[in-house]
């Protein structure tokens, strides 16, 4: 718990205007723009979704969800929220991020050690891989994997062995960044959720460097929240229409927003 307070007060000061600088030139130290934002409609989420990963593709949400004996992959109707398909994990597993890549849905658990991988269409089990440490968010250049464990890196991975080809070292404004968690690539640019706060983030994905930052602060009201509701978490985009989503673990409501710079 030290450990969780401790970075969320350094975050607290990298993103405050006058936030610390440090003096050496490596890693980068990069001023970010900052956004808040505008809510575009509100859909109806399931109360029992602990969202761990969210994706929007061909007019359809898919949301992965977490906690030991719930973790399901879930194929949604965004206007009613109604779960069209479902695939739960074992009760052992704690399921984390998903991203879609062709026709193959790929799914972390925490502390398992296990990336699942399904057909899109039928959510048939077609392998599992393993990989060191932990996985928390999961994302898709439409090429390579992109994978979040909860440090401040971001490890990028073969979709066809899962082997680690590179990493990236997340920085804000010079600073290692971590407890980056729900991840969406967006426009070229990896948007994460930096767990238990209500900020996302934007990252360059050549070199790390922390670009932008969006503060969702009070997004989800407080008439909608109580002693399930958890933090906000899950990011999605319809590359069609530009329509951003987020939610939160246990959250009411799914938010489409529009991003706008302060």
């Amino acid at each position: 718990m030290k450990r969780i307070v401790t970075i969320l007060i350094a975050f607290a000061v990298l993103v405050s205007c006058g936030g610390v600088r440090k003096k050496s030139a490596t890693p980068q130290t990069v001023e970010p723009l900052f956004y808040t934002y505008e809510v575009v409609a509100e859909y109806p989420h399931l109360r029992t979704s602990y969202t761990q990963g969210l994706q929007f593709v061909d007019g359809e949400l898919w949301e992965g969800t977490g906690e030991y004996g719930r973790s399901q992959l879930l194929r949604t109707d965004v206007a009613s929220g109604k779960v069209l398909q479902s695939k739960k994990l074992s009760k052992e597993e704690f399921g984390e991020g998903i991203t879609i890549l062709g026709d193959k849905i790929y799914q972390l658990t925490w502390l398992n050690g296990k990336l699942h991988i399904y057909d899109k269409a039928t959510l048939r089990h077609l392998a599992t891989h393993t990989y060191k440490g932990e996985g928390w968010g999961l994302t898709s250049d439409g090429e390579k994997l992109y994978m979040s464990d909860g440090t401040n890196y971001i490890r990028i991975l073969n979709p066809e062995t899962m082997a680690q080809e590179r990493r990236i070292g997340v920085t804000l404004r010079g600073e290692s960044l971590q407890y980056l968690n729900e991840l969406e690539w967006i426009d070229g640019k990896i948007w994460a959720n930096v767990y238990t706060t209500d900020h996302i983030v934007i990252i360059n994905p050549e070199n790390g460097v922390v670009e932008g930052v969006v503060n969702l602060s009070g997004i989800l009201p407080e008439k909608e929240r109580d002693y399930k509701t958890d933090v906000l978490n899950g990011i999605a985009y319809d590359k069609a229409t530009k329509r951003i989503f987020v939610t939160g673990k246990n959250w009411s409501k799914l938010f489409e927003i529009r991003v706008i710079a302060q």
